[in-house]
């Protein structure tokens, strides 16, 4: 585990004000990827070639007898998506990801304004992926994977690494993370804050079923290890209502690293967003939320976000769900 490198550098309420002004998206657009036959989820975001593409995960409608699987969509505006096909499928073999294996993009620019197309590392792009060789709903010990991609565009070009990059039984796992690691979010520093080039932002479940955000760290973007003997982002500690802080995202503006996540209330799921300029000390929007459930068609959660700003537009994806059992890709713009 590699210790926490602090800094003296603060964000203050002004910073904070001055970042929600910059990302916010009030106008609600709807579903942009919906299926009637399975729940699709986390959506992750990027451009190629002029054209816009988007990795998404989904699951059947019964659940206990399936498992995600990792699909590819594009498109022309980034509002109408057509699915170019399946990246990852479930698989009858003796792989330890056989059963789940859900990804993510990794190295986005994370720029705000910037390109918005992945970067390579060492001559390849990657996908991060979460994964099990177990049935059902998010099953217990999920681990992270890691893909190397000739063509982010093209599914055949897809290639896992045999192993998984972070388990929950490693020996540098705090004790908040022993049970399953989430949804991860690989991205190269440009201040090298850490020290590193490469950081990984993931949520990470204890053994009773709170999850926290974490760090690692990486000097090639293949090989982790922790960064930190603590969260990074611990909501549960400090409220009891609150059960998760989860699935981030990492925007740079200027030199205020910008962190999406979403909050589970026990009640309802919403996104929201916390400032830092060291990756250790956060602070944590107060006020309304950036995605809230507002409508019928999304009354339960809104949560999960994948941002991007384009053409001095800002694009916020993210998984709503209804209590018509529905769970699909939804779009909020500025």
């Amino acid at each position: 585990m590699i210790p926490f490198h602090h800094n003296e550098k603060t964000v203050t309420d002004e910073d904070m004000t001055a970042v929600y002004e910059k990302i916010k998206t009030p106008v609600k657009y709807g579903a942009v990827i919906k299926y009637e036959d399975r729940l699709v989820d986390s959506p992750t975001v990027f451009k190629k070639d002029g054209l816009y593409y988007m990795l998404y995960i989904s699951i059947a409608k019964k659940t206990e007898t399936s498992g995600y699987e990792t699909h590819l969509a594009k498109s022309e505006n980034l509002k109408d998506w057509e699915e170019v096909g399946t990246v990852f499928r479930r698989e009858d073999s003796a792989r330890w990801d056989s059963g789940q294996c859900s990804a993510y993009l990794a190295f986005p620019d994370i720029r705000f304004g910037g390109t918005n197309e992945p970067e390579m590392v060492n001559g390849t792009y990657y996908v991060s992926y979460m994964g099990s060789d177990r049935d059902g709903y998010e099953p217990d010990p999920l681990l992270t994977g890691l893909a190397r991609v000739k063509d982010l565009t093209d599914i055949r070009t897809y290639q896992r690494l045999e192993q998984p990059i972070l388990r929950p039984d490693d020996a540098d796992a705090r004790e908040q993370e022993k049970k399953t690691l989430y949804k991860s979010c690989l991205f190269r520093d440009p201040q090298k804050t850490t020290g590193f080039p490469y950081v990984n932002v993931y949520n990470a479940k204890d053994f009773e079923d709170k999850e926290r955000i974490f760090l690692a760290v990486s000097t090639d973007g293949e090989h982790w290890e922790r960064y930190g003997d603590k969260p990074a982002i611990d909501l549960c500690a400090a409220d009891p209502r609150i059960k998760i802080a989860g699935d981030p995202q990492i925007i740079l503006i200027d030199d205020i690293y910008v962190m999406f996540f979403f909050v589970y209330d026990r009640k309802t799921a919403y996104n929201t967003f916390a400032c830092s300029r060291d990756l250790i000390n956060w602070k944590i929007r107060q006020g309304e939320p950036l995605v809230k459930p507002e409508y019928e068609w999304e009354n339960r959660y809104a949560h999960k976000t994948w941002f991007l700003r384009e053409n001095g537009v800002n694009y916020h994806f993210y998984c709503a769900v209804n209590d018509q059992k529905e769970r699909f890709i939804a779009l909020a713009t500025s």
